[in-house]
C-alpha cells in the first residue's frame, strides 16, 4: 500500500563550485557549509563532510552522556572533546576516529557512576551507526570540580 503523504524533509543541501555544500536545517534554519579538504582537491577552509562524521561522534557522545547525568546525583560541569581523525588510502575513508574527553564533574560520582556514564557515551546513536571497521578510540579523563 503506497504512502500517499507528502515527504516531510529534515534538510536541503547545495553543492556549489569549488566543491563545497551548504546544508540547511530546516527546523531552525541554520545552515552549515563544507568544503573537499586540500588533499582531495578541496579548499579547506571549513569542515570537510569527513570532519563532520568525525566531529558528529563527538558532539553525540557528549549529548548522550548529558542526557544519561540529568536524574543523576551529580552534575556535567562542562565537557571538552578533542577530535582526531584518520583517513585510510584504498578506499578513501575514515579508518579511526580519536577522541579524548575531559570531563568536569561536581555532586557525589562514584566509580560506578563513570563506569555507567562511559558505557551510555560509548552507545551513542552516531557510534551504534557508523561501521564497525571504523576503529572509535574514546578516552575518558574525569575532574571533580
Amino acid at each position: 500500500m503506497p504512502n500517499d503523504q507528502p515527504r516531510m524533509w529534515n534538510y536541503t543541501s547545495t553543492y556549489q563550485e569549488p566543491l563545497r555544500t551548504n546544508t540547511t536545517h530546516l527546523a531552525s534554519g541554520v545552515v552549515i557549509q563544507t568544503d573537499a579538504p586540500t588533499d582531495n582537491h578541496g579548499l579547506g577552509e571549513t569542515f570537510s563532510p569527513t570532519d563532520l562524521l568525525s566531529t558528529s561522534l563527538a558532539t553525540c557522545v557528549m549529548t548522550i552522556m548529558g542526557i544519561h547525568s540529568q536524574s543523576k546525583a551529580y552534575a556535567l560541569a562542562c565537557i571538552r572533546a578533542n577530535i582526531q581523525k584518520t583517513m585510510a588510502a584504498q578506499p578513501r575513508r575514515v579508518a579511526a576516529i580519536t577522541i579524548d574527553l575531559e570531563v568536569s564533574i561536581s555532586g557525589a560520582f562514584t566509580a560506578h557512576d563513570q563506569e555507567m556514564l562511559e558505557r551510555a557515551a560509548r552507545a551513542c546513536p552516531v557510534a551504534q551507526s557508523l561501521h564497525p571497521d571504523l576503529a572509535q578510540n574514546l578516552s575518558f579523563q574525569f575532574q571533580r570540580v
